[in-house]
């Protein structure tokens, strides 16, 4: 299935998603992309539906079709301040503002959006499977994320995040319990199932 190129016609439309709300470690990362009017790519879905090979193969042609294409993150330290919503929106807000071409309208995957931007914008739930330029958002967003979480692994072994990107798996929360937490987990969140105070 071709997912929709725009929400209205004749006007600059950017998509707007984020990755990592549910990961116990790492950024959150966000990505903006303002695709042409008329592209279309069978290929091109939510990041999740397609495999990691799909995703890599789908990177390049993304940056290369988009008009303008921005990843842009907010950092542990931020989602335990701010709390991980307000930091995505953070995230998004600073792929939007990265962005060279300045979108008349955001579409936000999710079922809400703040930010001190004044762009006009509609919430799309499950958008990045509904709208390419969304899509191509959660693409972009994910292969960076998952790269960066890959690069952690190699100094932080004991997580296995080369396999689940700091995502809440059993052997991420099992390296939690051997060898405690690390800078880069996210002390705002519950790192173990049991409430236990953790070696920071």
């Amino acid at each position: 299935m071709i997912l929709k190129p725009f929400l209205e016609a004749n006007r600059i439309e950017a998509g707007c998603d984020e990755v990592g709300r549910g990961c116990l470690a790492g950024p959150v990362v966000a990505a903006a992309v303002i695709l042409p009017g008329d592209y279309s790519n069978q290929w091109i879905n939510d990041s999740k539906k397609l495999s990691k090979r799909q995703r890599e193969d789908l990177i390049e042609e993304i940056k290369d079709k988009a008009l303008a294409w921005q990843i842009a993150e907010a950092s542990v330290a931020e989602i335990d301040k701010i709390n991980i919503l307000n930091a995505s929106f953070l995230a998004m807000t600073r792929a939007v503002q990265g962005l060279k071409i300045l979108p008349e309208h955001l579409l936000i995957d999710g079922n809400r959006w703040r930010s001190q931007l004044t762009i006009p914008h509609t919430c799309v739930i499950k958008g990045d499977g509904k709208y390419a330029n969304i899509a191509a958002a959660s693409i972009l967003a994910k292969v960076h994320r998952d790269h960066f979480m890959e690069k952690l692994a190699e100094k932080f072994p004991h997580y296995a995040w080369e396999r689940n990107a700091g995502y809440p798996t059993k052997a991420h929360r099992s390296g939690i319990e051997t060898h405690g937490a690390c800078i880069w987990h996210r002390t705002s969140f519950r790192l173990l199932k049991e409430q236990i105070v953790l070696d920071l």
